[in-house]
């Protein structure tokens, strides 16, 4: 019986968004054209990821600071891309929290560090994407989303999304909720712990083992950016960006990393039959 209602509400919900910000075909037919690792996805996920923009766009917030106007190609672009990663988990995973805030390039985040002596030092950093935790909204800069070309691994949409989904069951750790409706038996913690950390601590020996006068040519020629080992969150990000925007080339260098995330976002982009075995939810 609840099932049933839960449906029935998640429907009723589905049709007031699609009523309330409906995305004209020239408009989304122009978001595609901008981000080719969307528009190369089967006529029928795009229908789906379609409509969850639109209910993205119904429940979240979305503005501007310092003069940047506020466009319906900017949140739609932003909401497409964000809505890719729980295309196959659902728009429950970005609940709890209000809003979207777009800048025009980079901005500062001020920092608070105490160090060993106990003294204080407060300082800022520059960012292009944030999420903050809790209720708090996701942080971007204008000017690298429009950077999602698919040309390299660089999405700072899925990036700060990722970190939200990664934050569900508390800080940013790189090990997300598991959910037994979306990832049972195939998925749980013991082969999480097995496959990520042992991918996270093989990447950071590598990162490590480079000498500096071949770190610039490791940092232009690697697959996943040399920051991805600085946190496992930060691994779980940018390897999210990664299943999505480059799946070919991730699969091919981190296979068992690639099922393993194949496997959490239900989703094979690169078509490995990766998914082979799973029943639909």
């Amino acid at each position: 019986m609840f099932s049933r209602l839960s449906r029935w509400l998640d429907t009723r919900r589905r049709d007031r968004a699609l009523r309330a910000f409906p995305i004209p075909d020239a408009l989304w037919d122009a978001t595609l054209a901008k981000l080719p690792f969307l528009s190369a996805r089967p006529a029928a996920e795009l229908a789906r990821l379609r409509e969850m923009a639109s209910c993205l766009l119904a429940e979240k917030s979305f503005s501007t600071t310092h003069g940047l106007e506020l466009t319906d190609a900017m949140t739609v672009n932003i909401a497409a891309q964000a809505c890719l990663p729980v295309l196959n988990l659902g728009l429950d995973l970005y609940r709890g929290w209000g809003g979207v805030i777009v800048y025009p390039g980079e901005f500062l985040i001020p920092h608070t560090v105490e160090d060993e002596a106990g003294v204080v030092h407060e300082f800022t950093q520059d960012a292009v994407g944030q999420a903050l935790p809790g209720g708090g909204p996701v942080i971007l800069s204008w000017e690298d989303v429009q950077m999602a070309d698919g040309s390299d691994v660089y999405n700072v949409v899925i990036h700060e999304f990722a970190h939200k989904i990664d934050m569900i069951n508390g800080e940013a750790d790189g090990h997300p909720p598991l959910f037994r409706r979306l990832h049972a038996p195939h998925l749980d913690a013991t082969r999480w712990e097995d496959v990520f950390d042992h991918a996270y601590d093989r990447f950071c020996d590598r990162v490590d083992a480079v000498p500096d006068r071949a770190w610039a040519r490791f940092e232009r020629n690697s697959l996943i950016e040399p920051y991805a080992a600085n946190h496992p969150s930060e691994f779980f990000a940018i390897c999210s960006e990664a299943l999505f925007v480059r799946p070919g080339p991730f699969e091919a260098e981190f296979p068992e990393l690639y099922r393993l995330l194949a496997h959490y976002y239900r989703q094979d982009p690169a078509g490995t039959g990766a998914l082979d075995g799973l029943a639909a939810r």
